[in-house]
């Protein structure tokens, strides 16, 4: 299968963004899907910042910037903080086409990373896996307040469920989740709660000692990316 060469990116779609530009491009193109409604606070800069991978400066100015292009707005007082604008104005954000640019990366390293989840799930299954740290990573994105902190959770989840694979297995799939976290949006907490069940699936599964469930749940919660990941929407 063909993946994406990620030892030598060329500097099409989101590589020739600035930390700056991805931050005001994956706001934006969340508010253009719907996924971030017209009213809906933002989280602090810092949340943001560590669900985003990028400096709390950087979020501090792409806000800014969004604020003068008119997609959010800040509010003074009880009720106040970072909003999505009520009329936020369409395609006005021109960062956002690199996004839709790399739709096929997206959709390589969507495959690539199902190879590898599905293979190193059904190892784990069989090494005795730390489930209870696992079981509280999803009781935790169960309670999580918002989109910026299920990421982080999320990420530490699926490393996790991985970490007790062969090394060299383990360190690919590190590269590749990586990558494609780059792509990834605010998505509404009604969508990420359905997600997380998947997750608990994943833990039963990996409990049992049963690696072809554990194998079988990853394919759906992996393959399902290429309907949810904004390649699948709008």
């Amino acid at each position: 299968m063909a993946t994406a060469d990620l030892s030598a990116p060329a500097l099409t779609g989101i590589r020739r963004l600035s930390a700056l530009d991805t931050v005001r491009a994956r706001i934006a193109l969340a508010v253009e899907l719907g996924l971030l409604k017209p009213g809906e606070r933002l989280p602090s800069n810092g949340e943001i910042a560590r669900a985003l991978d990028v400096a709390e400066i950087t979020v501090r100015r792409a806000l800014e910037s969004l604020a003068e292009d008119g997609l959010i707005e800040r509010r003074r007082g009880r009720g106040g903080g970072t909003l999505v604008s009520e009329n936020p104005p369409a395609e006005r954000v021109r960062e956002v086409g690199a996004y839709r640019e790399s739709a096929a990366e997206v959709r390589e390293l969507i495959d690539h990373r199902l190879v590898l989840e599905a293979g190193l799930v059904q190892l784990v299954a069989t090494r005795e896996p730390d489930v209870e740290r696992l079981r509280g990573l999803v009781a935790r994105m169960d309670t999580a307040a918002g989109w910026a902190e299920f990421h982080e959770l999320d990420a530490q989840f699926h490393r996790a469920v991985a970490e007790s694979g062969p090394p060299v297995a383990v360190g690919q799939y590190e590269v590749v989740l990586a990558e494609l976290y780059r792509f990834y949006l605010p998505y509404p907490m009604a969508k990420l709660r359905e997600s997380n069940r998947e997750h608990a699936r994943l833990v039963d599964a990996l409990a049992d000692g049963d690696p072809d469930a554990a194998a079988r749940v990853t394919r759906e919660h992996v393959g399902g990316l290429h309907r949810t990941m904004f390649v699948g929407l709008g």
